[in-house]
């Protein structure tokens, strides 16, 4: 089994990566192998509307140049996904909201490519503005029939602008290893042998 985590946010080594590390602690414990994939800071681009995924049905987007299609075959790969961002304006980063929606899209027309997959959406913030974006991802693990992961309380860690103080967030940090290890359980039942 396998476990991708997606980080939105152009800072590789901030707030954001620090909590992915800790869930997949939890996710490596549990015996579930785990690759990090860098979406934040990249020239991944909006869903165009052209509609050319409908038309072929080839589990590809029309659009070749910018590193969907690579980082949706990883997706595909992965019976884990772990879709992380930092806040930006009560939302998530404009390159992971890219990539939810054309990934959202290309699954769909494709039979439900992402059916039955495990999801969960982590989030860091400053202040404010955390369960909007993590309702965003979660739009689209819930349009794409999957299986959302909860934790103890929010998946939200609190740090500041320098992008390292969420490792101070006890709560937060706690919650992130709560999660690897209710991603790894529930992989474990849906994936028995």
């Amino acid at each position: 089994m396998k476990v991708l985590a997606v980080n939105g946010s152009p800072r590789k080594d901030g707030n954001t990566h620090k909590m992915i590390m800790r869930v997949f602690e939890a996710l490596e414990t549990a015996g579930v192998e785990t690759e990090l994939a860098q979406v934040g800071g990249t020239a991944i681009r909006g869903c165009l509307s052209c509609y050319k995924c409908i038309e072929r049905k080839d589990r590809r987007c029309a659009t070749k140049s910018d590193g969907f299609n690579e980082m949706f075959e990883k997706m595909l790969d992965a019976q884990g996904i772990i879709l992380a961002s930092p806040t930006y304006f009560a939302d998530i980063t404009p390159e992971l909201k890219a990539l939810v929606d054309r990934a959202g899209f290309v699954s769909r027309v494709n039979g439900q490519l992402f059916r039955h997959k495990a999801g969960a959406a982590v989030i860091s913030l400053r202040r404010g503005g955390g369960v909007h974006a993590c309702d965003s991802i979660n739009h689209l693990f819930q349009i794409c029939g999957m299986f959302i992961v909860g934790s103890t309380y929010w998946n939200l860690g609190f740090g500041g602008r320098e992008g390292t103080e969420v490792e101070n967030d006890r709560e937060g940090m706690e919650n992130m290893t709560d999660l690897g290890a209710s991603m790894a359980f529930l992989l474990q039942k849906i994936h028995r042998p």
